[in-house]
């Protein structure tokens, strides 16, 4: 029996972690697009939220789709915690964000893991995140909804496809997480117009009974 030599062990590693889609601690500014991942609120808090006490699920707020970040990505793989030298968002401003994020703690997590990646300061981050946020229009109907339905997830994307003419079936993905409808996901240019997803994105749901809670 042949035994791989150690630096053929090393060599082999260093060839698996390079064809990871994910990696750490890339240079900050480099990457292909952006993916603006849409939550809907009260299925991530019958999932998680509710057992966390997550103060996103009270009943005093009435959160549908919130932002769940806006992630650089490149055509295949995306970066992560990247290497730069921006300090980090202070308390209010990561408060300032809780209104479309659901929790000042969401907002601190996706500068952390993401925003660092965008090459921007945590200010110009947030005021992207948010001008992205505002380039797309939420379906009314499912903050109507009075009871939990189940739906295809195809239903989901027909609805933002049709209030946002300017999207197309390849530029939006709608992904399920346990049986229930979990976010929207959609792909935007660094100038934030929308662009083609990558293979690492485009896997929509395909559940045709996809559970789906009404806004608290």
């Amino acid at each position: 029996m042949r035994i791989a030599t150690f630096p053929a062990v090393i060599g082999l590693l260093a060839i698996l972690m390079g064809s990871a889609a994910q990696a750490e601690g890339e240079k900050a500014g480099e990457f292909d697009y952006y993916v603006m991942a849409l939550s809907w609120s009260p299925n991530w808090c019958a999932l998680e939220g509710d057992a966390k006490n997550s103060p996103q699920c009270e009943s005093r707020e009435d959160h549908g789709w919130i932002l769940h970040g806006l992630w650089p990505q490149f055509h295949r793989g995306w970066p992560s915690y990247c290497r730069t030298s921006e300090p980090a968002p202070t308390r209010r401003m990561t408060n300032e964000m809780s209104d479309i994020m659901g929790t000042s703690g969401l907002a601190w997590h996706q500068w952390r893991k993401h925003g660092v990646c965008s090459g921007l300061s945590a200010p110009d981050y947030y005021a992207l995140s948010r001008k992205a946020y505002g380039t797309v229009t939420r379906p009314a109907v499912f903050r109507k909804l009075k009871d939990q339905i189940s739906l295809p997830a195809a239903i989901v994307e027909e609805a933002f496809l049709k209030q946002n003419p300017d999207l197309t079936a390849n530029s939006l993905t709608i992904t399920c997480r346990q049986g229930y409808i979990q976010e929207a996901r959609i792909c935007l240019s660094k100038d934030l117009q929308p662009v083609p997803c990558g293979q690492d994105v485009s896997k929509d749901c395909k559940i045709k009974d996809a559970l789906f809670d009404p806004v608290r």
